[in-house]
């Protein structure tokens, strides 16, 4: 019995995991960390510079890396900061083919006893439109005594609606910042 649990929790935790996609990318890398950081500041909060056209989620943006980042033992002194942060994005809206299989789990409907269907007569497989977008969350951490790059890392995720959205970059923001620790800890 608790072998059929673990083979239902590890498929449909599979499954889970596969829908929520967030592809990672460290892009530049100018220096490698020398010292460990103490404090941080984020730019897009003191100067007012928005890395989304959505104010409120400009906001949520910084509160999740502000709270991160204090998590990591970093404290934010804008005065002088160790670490300097900076955000932007890439939204792009985009479109896919959907393709809807006109003979679902038995192959030519052999085996179906409805044959007649009148949703699928004189078609061939039905394809519809899906409308997402495309998103990438751009971090900068920036070294501001050597005025040089430490990283910069893209977190690209897919979402199709505003709460999709929303989730999917809060989960980015905390992946970045674990692997900027990760970075950090290992260099």
């Amino acid at each position: 019995m608790n072998i059929k649990k673990f083979i239902l929790f590890i498929s449909l935790s599979g499954l889970f995991f596969s829908c929520s996609s967030i592809e990672l990318f460290k892009e530049r890398v100018e220096q490698k960390p020398y010292k460990e950081n103490k404090t941080f500041v984020i730019v897009n909060k003191e100067v007012a510079i928005h890395g989304f056209e959505d104010v409120l989620m400009n906001e949520k943006i910084i509160n999740q890396i502000e709270r991160n980042m204090q998590n990591l033992g970093l404290t934010y002194d804008k005065e002088r900061p160790d670490v300097v942060i900076r955000f932007s994005s890439n939204e792009d809206p985009r479109q896919k083919d959907v393709y809807q299989n006109q003979f679902p789990m038995w192959g030519m409907r052999v085996w179906d006893p409805w044959m007649f269907d009148p949703r699928f007569m004189n078609r061939g497989n039905m394809v519809s439109t899906k409308d997402y977008e495309l998103i990438q969350l751009i971090i900068d951490f920036i070294d501001p005594k050597q005025d040089k790059m430490l990283m910069t890392i893209t977190a690209v995720s897919e979402a199709s609606s505003q709460k999709s959205k929303q989730k999917k970059l809060i989960k980015s923001v905390d992946k970045i910042i674990d692997a900027y620790d990760q970075h950090m800890k290992n260099s």
